[in-house]
């Protein structure tokens, strides 16, 4: 636990020292992003990376936190630090209640479950204009603010989201290395085999199904007073699939990986501005190429390959 701790504070440090190299720019921005990203990736690698459980439909509680705390805040006058929470505690109920069904199901029915909930959420954004502005989207949600500061500028809110993202990922790997994350393990192995040494698997899928969502939600509710604007089109099929693609491609059960797959993913768009209209395609033959030759993703399979090209060195040098 402590050499965790020790990783964790280097990470952080990189983190909080980072900003120091930009003098503002458009790069500051994106690293804000790369931080909403990375609570995704964090909690999306939670059900699937951990507890084994696939989602395609995340997309869907990142829009609900999002458009809850713009709802709350632009159209009713609500103070955005109370709509958080509130918007947290609305999506985790619905996603208890909702996962109680569909984490019944297996493999690629629990996909297509989760899919259909990510595409109605989408639908609703799209339909219900009185709220959310329909397809042209949310303005006027007002920017967080605490007593003598407003987080107005890149420079405040990359110090703003990354105090969140930090802190979810310090939650992370306590409950990654907790008797909970063995449990969740224990279900990703074996789901029989958790229930014989006496694991409540079909609660503990939902529990985590759950916290999933509560953290989406979370940072959906900062995106939205980051860029106080929404719109159903940040929340689509596409996103999901983008999610997807961070968690496999920074490593499944790995939480730092996590951040791997979102720098990578939020960084990479920013290169293929050209081949935007094929982004989808990219991200699929990313996640082909992760399974096929780096299974383990970044954080297990760039070390792997260092070792095996160490070993070939050594193995030469030796004939």
């Amino acid at each position: 636990m402590k050499r965790e701790l020790i990783k964790f504070l280097l990470f952080a440090l990189l983190i909080l020292l980072a900003p120091l190299a930009f003098e503002g720019g458009y790069l500051l921005n994106v690293l804000v992003f790369v931080g909403i990203n990375t609570m995704l990736a964090v909690a999306l690698n939670l059900l699937l990376g951990y507890a084994g459980q696939i989602s395609l439909g995340h997309a869907g509680f990142f829009g609900l936190g999002a458009y809850l705390s713009g709802v709350l805040t632009a159209t009713y006058g609500l103070n955005p630090w109370l709509v958080m929470p509130l918007a947290a505690v609305i999506v985790g109920i619905l996603a208890f209640l909702i996962g109680l069904p569909v984490l019944k199901l297996k493999g690629h029915y629990l996909a297509m479950a989760t899919l259909g909930l990510g595409i109605i959420v989408y639908i609703v954004f799209n339909e219900t204009v009185d709220f959310t502005g329909g397809p042209s989207g949310l303005s006027g949600i007002p920017n967080l603010s605490l007593p003598g500061i407003t987080f107005d500028s890149d420079f405040k809110n990359y110090y703003l989201i990354w105090c969140f993202t930090l802190a979810v990922i310090l939650f992370s790997v306590n409950l990654a290395n907790s008797r909970v994350g063995r449990a969740l393990r224990a279900v990703h192995d074996s789901e029989v085999a958790a229930q014989v040494m006496g694991v409540n698997a079909r609660l503990l899928k939902v529990q985590v199904f759950t916290l999933s969502a509560v953290i989406c939600s979370l940072a959906g509710s900062l995106y939205a007073h980051t860029i106080t604007f929404v719109s159903p089109a940040s929340f689509g099929f596409n996103f999901s699939i983008e999610l997807l693609t961070m968690v496999v491609i920074g490593g499944l059960g790995s939480i730092y990986g996590s951040f791997l797959g979102a720098a990578l993913l939020t960084l990479l768009p920013e290169f293929l501005r050209a081949a935007h209209d094929y982004d989808i395609i990219i991200y699929g033959g990313l996640l082909m190429v992760m399974v096929m030759f780096m299974p383990g993703g970044l954080v297990r399979g760039v070390p792997e390959l260092f070792r095996k090209a160490f070993k070939r060195k050594e193995g030469a040098g030796h004939a």
